[in-house]
């Protein structure tokens, strides 16, 4: 391993590269991808439900509560790994561990199937939980690695990175699933050319994540080692103490707290229709056949990923020119307006429509919250913990929304009145929003 100096510009590359290696999870697993093949084995295999844990359970709310207990686990080991790496001194040990944990889960996807459900879920759980936790340790070395200066510049390089580098696969991928032939996978007794293709792109996918983040291992930091105060016996509880801490000083500061309470509740139904949307897309659209569906589906993605560089630039610019609250704001109306015309969408045109508008607030919503907390902070507090509780909130809004999302779907029996539903919280962060400069 090379030691290199803070603010080096081959260590800010090796650390902004591992965004180039795992993005391609977010975008070919969790946004195309697997939504499209986890509703192909249902289609086959003619059913809607599925038994498990003695009970049936139907396609969509199945995934979105596999997915709330991912982000369940998320939210409790993240605190856990930050105060023991802290304390050790060795974050890309356990960087590592989340990485190939991840990409080795996605490789397992190859083996995803019905009659294997409970295998199946849990190479789901993990590569979900491997992706977010090691990222989390990741942003978590930036102050490590860059000098204030330099944070904003590398973190945008970073993103650039992983856009470009998970486009590239999605195209390779889409090019073996629409033309299986040209890659020698054909239809036979083992299943259908279209599907193969899907497993073989969940298999490149762990590939790539694993091989492109050793760059980044090569040169990263062992980390820290922090003399703390604190019996070894209560070490795995630091995380959890910073995050306390944390708690009983926004008491202190009305507007973060308000703005925290606001972006909690907005974020929730942002995270949620970001996570479902694909498989929204993959139920409800009357596509006509299964390669017109496959198509539509990613490229209503890649549709969602140009659209978004477009929508950060132009929230940038009104955020600079109206604030930053008013901006949200506007934001949260227009996500408002997204639900309602989501629960109308029917055919692919307006899947497309639909898909261009979450785009354009997508590309901004993320980013500006971020940046209205950090300007939120107080000078003299601990920025690194008020993130990491930033973070955990973020996690637990997932947890609520992906829980009640497939809990509507359940019990009425329609994902169109899951996301009308989301309505209620983006109308509920706007009243929040509105609150946030008022006088206490």
């Amino acid at each position: 391993m090379n030691q290199l100096t803070k603010g080096s510009r081959k260590l800010l590359n090796a650390w902004a590269f591992y965004d180039w290696a795992n993005s391609v999870y977010s975008l070919v697993i969790a946004s195309a991808i697997f939504p499209i093949f986890y509703g192909s084995l249902f289609r086959v295999a003619n059913i809607e439900t599925v038994k498990v844990f003695g009970g049936e359970i139907a396609r969509a709310p199945l995934i979105s509560y596999t997915t709330s207990i991912a982000f369940v686990f998320i939210a409790i080991i993240t605190p856990l790994i930050s105060g023991i790496s802290d304390y050790i001194g060795n974050k890309r040990g356990f960087m590592k561990f989340f990485c190939y944990l991840g990409g080795l889960s996605c490789i397992g996807l190859y083996w995803f199937s019905l009659e294997h459900i409970y295998f199946s879920l849990l190479c789901y759980f993990f590569s979900l939980a491997g992706f977010w936790v090691s990222f989390a340790i990741n942003n978590s070395y930036l102050p490590d690695i860059a000098f204030p200066e330099q944070q904003d510049k590398i973190s945008a390089k970073g993103f650039s990175l992983g856009y470009a580098g998970s486009v590239i696969l999605l195209l390779i991928n889409l090019a073996m699933v629409m033309k299986p032939d040209l890659f020698g996978i054909i239809t036979d007794a083992s299943g259908l050319a279209e599907v193969k293709a899907m497993k073989y792109s969940f298999v490149s996918v762990g590939v790539w994540w694993i091989a492109f983040s050793q760059y980044t291992f090569y040169y990263l930091p062992k980390g820290n080692k922090r003399e703390r105060n604190t019996h070894k016996s209560h070490v795995i509880l630091n995380g959890f103490k910073e995050l306390k801490l944390v708690w009983h000083q926004l008491g202190e500061n009305t507007k973060l707290k308000r703005y925290l309470g606001a972006f909690f509740v907005y974020s929730m139904a942002v995270q949620t229709v970001m996570l479902i949307a694909t498989y929204f897309g993959e139920e409800e659209i009357l596509w006509g056949s299964d390669s017109e569906r496959t198509v539509g589906l990613i490229v209503s993605i890649l549709v969602i990923q140009v659209v978004a560089i477009i929508g950060a630039t132009l929230t940038a610019a009104a955020s600079k020119k109206f604030g930053n609250i008013k901006t949200l704001i506007v934001i949260n109306m227009l996500w408002a307006i997204i639900c309602v015309y989501a629960y109308f969408v029917i055919t692919p045109t307006d899947f497309y429509i639909a898909a261009g508008c979450v785009g354009v607030v997508m590309g901004g919503i993320q980013a500006l919250s971020r940046s209205t907390y950090s300007k939120f902070l107080p000078e003299t507090k601990d920025t690194a913990s008020f993130f990491s509780f930033y973070d955990v909130s973020e996690k637990i809004g997932i947890i609520i929304g992906t829980f009640l999302y497939g809990f509507v779907a359940q019990i009425t029996g329609s994902m169109r009145n899951a996301v009308l539903f989301l309505l209620i919280f983006f109308l509920t962060g706007i009243y929040l929003l509105t609150r946030v400069s008022k006088p206490k």
